[in-house]
């Protein structure tokens, strides 16, 4: 490990963690544009998450020590997370450790903290949310994982950073197996993260709402920990569809100019990809629950067309 890769690492953290509330909040104001709503302020998560930080938490009677460090455990995981996904560089210091295996049980960790604290208080909402979580999770995972193997046998390693510098240097090419495997991912990242059709972040309905039921019963800091963590799980999962399906100017090598030329390009994958996923929810309808395992079912299967393709056609 040098000095270079150390820096890119930092570097990779830092900007996961500030640029995640931005990109989340970019998504809100395309969405509201697309509806033909009133945009809210680009800076408006950051806002609500300072604003947590000074309030005085409330904790139930009841509640655990579970309850208490779950928000920093799923926030360290997700932090963890953004530090193997190559989003600006492939060359990091936890390049040799950077297993997309690895990056799943990141995700399942945080997601079994965050509904096992839900039903820590025993209320109904969380642990009708816990539920529902686990639910989610459960179909996602496998398509997810396929979607990973795929990659891996195009670039023979489950490393991600290797990954995305194998498909960033390749000639550009058309490869079916990745437009299937491309869709089933878009599928799961709206899944994983709680957006229409699956779920809707916007409101508190108790009927459908999924993520806000399992973060009722916190408040203050630990609010804005969960909500921090649920952003950067947002931009996470942008960032590993840049790293398999668009890896073209991510930095393969050590030099800075190339880190320097990685953060522009960035940037514009995310603003794209934050208008795609706005356009997506606004031309989307709110599925009702017992319909999400229809809706995972199918990425699945796209996900296995994909392999399929790629096993028999060699495309």
């Amino acid at each position: 490990m040098n000095f270079s890769e150390l820096a890119t690492q930092v570097l990779e953290i830092l900007a996961a963690l500030a640029a995640a509330p931005l990109f989340l909040g970019w998504v809100n104001q395309c969405r509201a544009w697309l509806q033909n709503r009133s945009a809210p302020s680009l800076w408006l998560p950051y806002r609500s998450i300072r604003k947590l930080f000074y309030k005085d938490a409330v904790l139930a009677q009841n509640a655990s020590a579970l309850f208490r460090i779950a928000p920093y455990i799923v926030f360290g995981a997700m932090t963890v997370a953004a530090a193997i996904i190559p989003s600006m560089g492939t060359r990091m210091a936890l390049s040799p450790v950077a297993d997309a295996i690895a990056l799943v049980g990141l995700f399942a960790t945080a997601r079994m903290f965050i509904a096992l604290a839900a039903m820590d208080i025993g209320t109904a909402f969380g642990s009708l949310g816990a539920r529902r979580e686990m639910m989610v999770g459960f179909l996602a995972e496998p398509a997810l994982l396929i979607i990973i193997f795929l990659a891996s046998l195009l670039s023979a390693t489950t490393a991600l950073p290797a990954i995305s510098e194998y498909l960033a240097t390749q000639p550009l090419a058309l490869h079916p197996s990745l437009a299937f495997t491309a869709v089933a991912f878009t599928m799961v990242l709206l899944a994983e993260n709680a957006r229409i059709p699956i779920d809707n972040p916007a409101t508190h309905l108790e009927l459908t709402m999924i993520h806000e039921a399992l973060l009722l019963e916190y408040s203050a800091r630990h609010l804005a920990l969960m909500e921090w963590a649920a952003a950067l799980k947002l931009f996470n999962y942008a960032c590993i569809g840049f790293a398999l399906f668009v890896p073209w100017g991510v930095a393969t090598g050590n030099g800075p100019l190339q880190i320097l030329v990685s953060i522009p390009v960035l940037a514009l994958k995310l603003a794209l990809a934050g208008a795609g996923l706005a356009l997506i929810e606004t031309l989307s309808a709110k599925l009702r629950v017992f319909r999400a395992p229809e809706f995972l079912a199918t990425a699945f299967l796209f996900a296995v067309l994909g392999l399929l393709v790629h096993l028999l056609l060699g495309a």
